[in-house]
């Protein structure tokens, strides 16, 4: 199991590394009844698809990070 926010000596966690095409485990579950979510977008805002029902949602980074479980895996494309 990956350990996703490692604490550092002064108490404080280091960034989460999220890229495109992430599946996230959210520790709530959307009202859909889904707790996974593929992310769309990184930056300052996290831009996320609920895989559920295909709701997207943008919310602030460090909320996003707060809320995340485990990241489950990574969905490939083909090109």
């Amino acid at each position: 199991m990956n350990i996703l926010l490692k604490i550092n000596f002064y108490g404080r966690c280091r960034r989460l590394e999220l890229h495109l095409g992430d599946i996230a485990q959210l520790k709530k579950k959307h009202p859909c009844g889904s707790d996974q979510w593929e992310i769309i977008r990184v930056g300052m805002d996290i831009r996320i698809r609920c895989l559920g029902c295909d709701r997207v949602v943008l919310i602030p980074r460090r909320k996003f990070e707060k809320s995340v479980k485990k990241i489950i895996g990574r969905i490939e494309e083909d090109s």
